[in-house]
């Protein structure tokens, strides 16, 4: 065989190798994905083939291994099981018409029932929310369920850290949370493990990347909550992570960037719902079932003012079968009648929130989203600025929160009735690939504390008109639908 001919059968070979990934990927990709999604893995494949379809192969698929799935349908099963009558809830405050059919709805996703005799407050300051948090565990007798994003030893933490080590002398029992990927890019992540290890917590990494255990997953799932639970009596949720305001990162001391963030404090039944959480995740991660760490609900837990909230607890990620903080959101937000606030510091939505937003503007609703002035990560940023113009014209009020200041919070209200506060953006990393934890409140003193908040965010902010939008350099415009399009690569 001549070297020309050689030349000829590699080429063929290469040929009909490069036909038959185009036709494979034609089959696979779409299946059980978002039109959008499908058609951006499949450009990526087509114009740059072999490494289109090496990430394909490795980030291709968003969903968890079937071990872990299994583990959450069975927590589903028993949570459903053991909250079967304990509702408490009472219908003297009318419920909005549709309330019952989005409760329905979620206690179908996340198997969590709504939950009656509840009390909370919301904590806006960075500083005090952890040393409400540390006051908390002080206090603790039996139990500290801790589970972070992040959560880093520094300067700013190191109160809560010792009083995690004080209640390990008195004998509670200690147990830590923390997402693997993200604690081991922390500058102080070495001393974090070993203060832990040291003051004797029980501590596990969350979703952990090690191939040579024989622990492996998409690499860039992630689990995004953010919580804390005290003997199952008190708890803490939100967006705050257990580490510095500046995330203790040299690119965010020199930008001199601080974040913003909501944390709520809850006492109630619902308590038992936020362990629960947690429970699942323990269980997920160690092949441990902590079902003796849950309170039995007595008449001291429950507030029986008239004032007290009904609370719902909706988890949500790649472990269920569906976006469940996505289908939650999408409904109150067509649910709405009068007025929709949103806070929400990554906001890339997928075409059916954004249809919902600009839909519930065009119905005639005060809608309102609050976003940060600038961004902590460029490709997220510009995003989410490629929605703007779409949100404006449909007569979305955008405020941006001022610089230095990134706003972490999450939560949205709908008329006077609900709010949503948890860990989940409302984006489509938020929906697909990151566990969250949500909290639905019916209560009219919540929403008006959380109102409040808003107000807060209001004074400070200002609000970016169209005339402004349409002075925007070309330069930016192209970054910003150039980080659209790779967006929808889930």
């Amino acid at each position: 065989m001549t070297g020309e001919q050689f030349t000829i059968i590699v080429l063929v070979i290469a040929l009909i190798v490069d036909l038959a990934v185009r036709i494979v990927a034609i089959i696979v990709v779409p299946r059980n994905r978002r039109p959008s999604a499908a058609m951006a893995w499949l450009l990526a494949i087509f114009l740059i083939p072999y490494l289109g379809v090496l990430v394909f192969l490795l980030i291709g698929s968003y969903k968890l291994p079937k071990k872990r799935r299994d583990k959450q349908k069975a927590i589903n099963e028993f949570i459903i099981e053991t909250t079967n009558g304990i509702e408490l809830v009472t219908d003297d405050t009318p419920w909005p018409a549709w309330l019952r059919s989005v409760v329905h709805l979620n206690r179908e996703l996340g198997a969590m029932p709504l939950v009656g005799g509840n009390s909370a407050r919301l904590i806006g300051d960075y500083a005090a929310s952890i040393a409400a948090m540390s006051e908390a565990v002080d206090n603790a007798e039996r139990f500290v369920h801790c589970e972070f994003y992040l959560i880093a030893l520094d300067e700013v933490t190191a109160g809560f850290f010792d009083s995690l080590e004080r209640a390990v002398q008195r004998g509670v029992i200690v147990r830590v949370l923390v997402d693997h990927i993200t604690a081991i890019r922390s500058p102080t992540h070495k001393a974090t493990f070993k203060r832990l290890t040291a003051m004797g917590a029980k501590w596990q990494f969350m979703l952990p990347v090690q191939p040579l255990k024989g622990k492996w997953q998409r690499p860039d799932l992630r689990n995004h909550r953010k919580l804390l639970v005290i003997d199952g009596v008190v708890g803490f949720m939100g967006s705050q992570n257990m580490v510095s305001r500046d995330y203790n990162k040299k690119s965010n001391i020199r930008r001199g960037l601080k974040w913003q963030d909501l944390m709520t404090r809850v006492e109630g039944p619902i308590v038992n719902g936020i362990n629960a959480i947690f429970i699942t995740d323990w269980y997920s991660e160690t092949d441990e079932l902590l079902s003796r760490e849950t309170v039995t609900i007595t008449d001291e837990i429950v507030n029986s003012a008239p004032d007290a909230l009904d609370c719902q607890i909706v988890p949500s990620g790649p472990g269920f079968d569906g976006e469940n903080n996505l289908r939650l959101f999408l409904a109150l937000m067509y649910y709405a009648q009068k007025k929709v606030i949103i806070t929400s510091p990554y906001f890339v939505p997928d075409d059916s929130m954004l249809y919902a937003i600009t839909t519930a503007a065009q119905r005639g609703l005060d809608v309102q989203l609050f976003v940060s002035e600038v961004g902590d990560q460029a490709g997220v940023y510009h995003a989410q600025r490629s929605y703007y113009e779409a949100l404006l014209k449909a007569g979305v009020t955008i405020w941006l929160y001022p610089a230095p200041y990134i706003l972490h919070a999450k939560h949205f209200t709908i008329d006077e009735d609900v709010a949503v506060i948890g860990s989940s953006n409302m984006d489509i990393r938020s929906f697909n690939l990151d566990l969250e934890i949500s909290m639905m409140v019916r209560g009219r003193a919540f929403v008006t504390e959380m109102r409040g908040i808003e107000d807060g965010y209001r004074a400070l902010s200002r609000r970016l008109t169209p005339e402004e939008w349409e002075r925007q350099p070309l330069r930016s415009t192209i970054l910003d639908n150039l980080a659209r399009l790779t967006s929808a690569l889930q």
